[in-house]
């Protein structure tokens, strides 16, 4: 693709492929903005359960951004790029649907950091993560030092953050960065795998888990509470909570009807 994102439909699921691997998937303005495109169209897909990101081919998940792309840019250049760049990280951050990266070989930069926005991180023996932005005169700027925060805490973050270290998938594995690690070669039939257990489930319930699970991040005990209150109202109030209590009765799968919830 010359934009650099491949969008492929596995039934429910939407697989969102990186796809520039003769620059190892690298970031740059276009597939920036394909990617920004892309996840806007499948938030809005109703029939979309659940998502993966994957890379289509090459030997890396993502090295981060387009360095090359950048060693001309003026100031002003850079800073023209910024937004469309926290649209394409925002984007996967807010698709409504839970997300699972795949990730095998390099994970460096934004290419961390694009894994790191996804709800879960699947990673094969190849796997090599890392936020490198402090060596070359830059900090992690597409969710990296918050999301990472969020994920390991402040002193495991801070020690990946500020030494700008790459840490392999067995060690990853031990500090919480990766939640299932498979053998070499497997990471995107083991996230599609399991993206249709996920996607098997309610729409409704799945959606407002995530949105639970994301909003009380920041919150309170008390408030986070509340959050998941809301949220478990306008579930069980919907056509999936009917279906699911129907379907279990019945000792049947559930025919979701999804839709709002």
């Amino acid at each position: 693709m010359p934009d650099g994102i491949t969008l492929r439909v596995h039934g429910a699921i939407r697989e969102v492929m990186l796809d520039r691997p003769a620059a190892l998937n690298a970031i740059d303005t276009p597939m920036a903005s394909a990617l920004a495109a892309v996840t806007e169209a499948v938030a809005e897909d109703g029939s979309a359960r659940a998502v993966v990101l994957s890379a289509a081919r090459g030997p890396a998940f993502c090295v981060g951004a387009d360095l090359k792309e950048r060693a001309s840019f003026t100031d002003a250049e850079l800073l023209a790029q910024r937004p469309v760049f926290r649209a394409a990280f925002g984007g996967v951050l807010a698709l409504p649907q839970p997300v699972i990266a795949a990730v095998h070989g390099f994970a460096l930069g934004g290419g961390c950091e694009l894994a790191l926005a996804c709800d879960l991180i699947v990673a094969d023996e190849t796997a090599v993560f890392g936020l490198p932005e402090v060596s070359v005169g830059l900090m992690p700027g597409g969710g990296g030092t918050q999301l990472l925060l969020r994920r390991l805490g402040p002193g495991r973050a801070a020690d990946l953050v500020l030494t700008a270290r790459r840490v392999a998938v067995e060690e990853a594995a031990a500090l919480g960065l990766v939640d299932r690690r498979v053998p070499a070669g497997t990471a995107r039939a083991a996230a599609l795998n399991l993206a249709e257990q996920v996607a098997a489930h309610s729409p409704v319930g799945l959606r407002n888990a995530k949105r639970a699970l994301r909003t009380g991040w920041g919150l309170g005990l008390a408030a986070a509470l509340e959050v998941e209150d809301e949220a478990w109202r306008a579930t069980a109030l919907s056509g999936d909570r009917a279906e699911g209590i129907a379907a279990f009765n019945a000792k049947r799968a559930p025919r979701w009807p999804g839709g709002d919830g």
